[in-house]
């Protein structure tokens, strides 16, 4: 951390030895190394770097127009990096993305795939993508799992905005992923729909050994799965830690419980840069 940040150096020095010890627990399952991404003039991802490790989730933060949805395009390889290297589970993206990709899966809010199909059709569409086996069985556990398989036949044009993000969460796992890549994927479900959406999703990650890196402007989403969380703004990294060591460096110092919302407000309207 920079010296203009004012605060205690045991902060960071506890932030420093976790993520030592969190690196040596798994093996490397993203690895985003010096990403840039410019759009003309404008530079979207200015030179980041993180690692999500085998077994966990990443939350990945940052205010409107931070570049974060960048850096999941480039990640997804729907665009191409200006600069710097993507690694899925050791491999290049860009020389092996049709490999690497059968082992990965992307959830947003919004489903749009297949509007004009039933529910069950649409889903059945990826599992041949993905070459699920038995992917009838699969598609009804995941509907039954997020209590919507009354929908099988509904038309997905018909379905309500929370009804579609709990299919394209159903989407999300039907390939049983190794990495999934979470942008806002409950920002249309009510509050009890999110909090049991987290348990599904907790339960489902330990079950299947699966990492996630997980964007969200719900902070307590956040802190219920984080195991550590990266800040982004203006295109660049701006602290990194564990839910409760960010709130200890920029929030309060003696926290007992994370506050994410105290520190994104925080990191969001500060200026200066930090050395992470």
């Amino acid at each position: 951390m920079s010296k203009n940040s004012g605060k205690p150096s045991s902060a960071t020095s506890f932030a420093k030895a976790s993520e030592v010890k969190k690196a040596s627990e798994g093996k490397p399952v993203l690895e985003v190394k010096n990403l840039v991404k410019k759009f003309d003039n404008f530079t979207a991802v200015d030179n980041i770097s993180f690692t999500v490790y085998e077994g966990q989730i990443l939350g990945f933060l940052g205010p409107n127009g931070a570049g974060k949805s960048s850096t999941i395009n480039c990640i997804l390889g729907v665009v191409k990096p200006d600069g710097g290297e993507i690694k899925m589970f050791g491999k290049d993206l860009f020389g092996n993305r049709s490999e690497v990709m059968q082992k990965v899966n992307y959830c947003s809010a919004e489903y749009n795939a297949g509007w004009h199909l039933k529910v069950f059709e649409s889903l059945n569409v990826y599992c041949k993508l993905y070459s699920v086996p038995d992917s009838k069985a699969r598609i009804m556990e995941l509907l039954e799992l997020f209590e919507i398989g009354d929908l099988k036949n509904e038309s997905v044009r018909n379905l309500s905005f929370g009804q579609r993000a709990r299919v394209s969460m159903c989407k999300a796992l039907l390939n049983k992923p190794k990495l999934l890549l979470l942008d806002e994927p409950m920002a249309s479900m009510d509050p009890d729909v999110v909090d049991r959406g987290i348990s599904l999703l907790k339960k489902t990650q330990k079950e299947i050994g699966m990492s996630i890196l997980y964007t969200s402007h719900n902070m307590w989403e956040i802190e219920q799965v984080a195991d550590e969380v990266v800040f982004i703004n203006h295109g660049k990294i701006i602290a990194k830690g564990t839910p409760l060591e960010l709130t200890r460096q920029h929030s309060k110092l003696e926290a007992k419980e994370p506050d994410l919302r105290d520190v994104f407000i925080k990191l969001s309207r500060e200026k200066y840069k930090y050395d992470v």
